[in-house]
């Protein structure tokens, strides 16, 4: 799980602005890094078929999260370049605004076979705490945006800020979305109705390519180490609620 990549001070140019999303947000040096590692690692596994044809082999998916105009460029040409395809995830609400996608690019990523889907249509801060009428539009209402933009189905989303619950999946589901990501460190899925849920791996600014590949791979020690900093960091956030936002803006900002 990826968000943006950018040049080093540039941080402000692509995605959310503020310290809270500027942990995400790789160098280019840093990314290529990753790529080179995973492709050393796994060999050709990457890709992006929306069809989900991917044989016997586990697959390896980029994903990236929230609409970033980095996306655009320098993210999809340097996958384009190890013959692979990401997985982009748009919250619709940003589109056209400053750091962010324009519709013609979404329109021109998905004819070169990258794979998008919905990241909700105002990245809600906290998902799970939305109404249940507010989820269906957040999920139908993206859906439809981004299919108007592509002219193509849109089968596949993520949730925005690891904020997830069943019923996150199940309006998820209503929407036609048939292949959900949320940002739980597991690489078993689980369905809610026809909807395939799967966890993936947060990837952070000055994370070493080597841990990547190890995902990627499925390395023991480094899975396990990410998924018990999830349970805890799950435990914190659902005891402290909003209350939890606002210190760890806090705690980022110094």
């Amino acid at each position: 799980m990826y968000h943006d990549v950018i040049e080093p001070g540039a941080a402000h140019l692509s995605g959310f602005p503020g310290a809270g999303a500027d942990i995400y947000k790789l160098t280019r040096a840093e990314f290529a890094a990753h790529l080179a590692a995973v492709r050393q690692a796994v060999g050709s596994r990457p890709t992006g078929l929306a069809d989900e044809n991917w044989g016997d082999a586990v697959p390896v998916l980029f994903t990236f999260d929230d609409g970033g105009a980095s996306f655009y460029d320098p993210i999809a040409g340097m996958l384009e370049e190890q013959g692979w395809r990401g997985w982009f995830f748009i919250s619709t609400a940003f589109l056209g605004t400053p750091g962010f996608m324009t519709p013609p690019q979404v329109a021109e990523l998905s004819r070169r076979g990258h794979v998008i889907g919905s990241h909700s249509v105002t990245h809600p801060t906290r998902m799970a705490a939305c109404s249940t009428d507010q989820l269906r539009r957040e999920w139908l209402d993206s859906v439809r945006t981004l299919e108007d933009i592509t002219g193509a189905p849109v089968r596949t989303a993520s949730v925005p800020g690891g904020y997830y619950s069943p019923a996150v999946a199940q309006t998820a589901a209503e929407a036609g979305i048939r292949v959900l990501f949320n940002s739980e460190p597991v690489q078993q899925g689980t369905w809610e109705g026809e909807t395939t849920v799967l966890g993936r791996y947060a990837i952070q600014t000055g994370m070493p390519a080597g841990e990547c590949a190890a995902f990627a791979r499925g390395d023991r020690w480094p899975v396990l180490k990410q998924k018990l900093l999830w349970d805890t960091k799950k435990l914190i956030k659902g005891l402290g609620g909003t209350v939890y936002l606002k210190l760890r803006e806090k705690l980022l900002a110094r």
